[in-house]
């Protein structure tokens, strides 16, 4: 078995010593780190991924492997920098305000990150302003709202406002999730993306920034 597709199903499986230990030998035998990142972590989280989105998995699962995974990126990371591996895209992610709810954004985060995007984690309870200020600064190609309750998701409408009124709609995709919303409920508040789940989220997100760059 190669060391990249052992590094996938440790990953997989939860074993992050190992992982740590499978990224270094990979180094040591030469594998370059976007080939180590793409085709071992990503490889293995993103059959994590797809297992979540059919119920293979679930919660604990997800959380273990990606655990695994941020054990892996930690050795891996210098290596990343010291080539020029740059993120696939940007993405501000937060839970709206008045909603204190974080598993389902956690989630997101995890599938985000293992498609190679960098995401800024505003937590929770975060204002429209908070969502637009931030993706200001860090020039994001993205800002990701969720919503448990029904009583914050209309707080998405904010975000779209606040994007408007300070000239991002054009450049920033509003993206919205959740178990309360719907695809209708993102075409009545005007954004742009929506998702039913964290696998789905972080492929439409992946598919935007593409779509960006090509």
């Amino acid at each position: 078995m190669s060391v990249l597709r052992e590094l996938s199903e440790r990953l997989q499986r939860g074993q992050a010593k190992e992982v740590e230990a499978l990224v270094q030998q990979a180094l040591d035998e030469g594998e370059t780190p976007q080939r180590i990142l793409e085709d071992g972590l990503m490889q293995g989280m993103g059959v994590i991924g797809e297992r979540f989105k059919a119920n293979e998995v679930f919660v604990p699962e997800v959380l273990i492997a990606a655990r695994a995974m941020h054990a892996g990126i930690a050795v891996l990371e210098p290596h990343l920098v010291s080539a020029g591996v740059k993120a696939r895209g940007k993405v501000v992610l937060g839970t709206v305000k008045g909603d204190l709810h974080d598993i389902g954004k956690n989630l997101v985060r995890m599938m985000m990150e293992a498609k190679g995007l960098a995401v800024i984690d505003l937590g929770v309870d975060v204002s429209a302003e908070r969502f637009v200020r931030a993706a200001t600064e860090h020039d994001a190609d993205i800002v990701a709202c969720s919503a448990l309750l029904t009583t914050t998701m209309t707080e998405m409408r904010h975000v779209v406002e606040a994007a408007q009124a300070q000239g991002l709609r054009g450049r920033v995709c509003i993206m919205v999730g959740g178990a309360p919303v719907t695809d209708a409920f993102r075409e009545a508040i005007g954004a742009d993306l929506y998702a039913p789940d964290a696998s789905s989220a972080a492929d439409a997100a992946l598919a935007h920034c593409a779509g960006r760059a090509s």
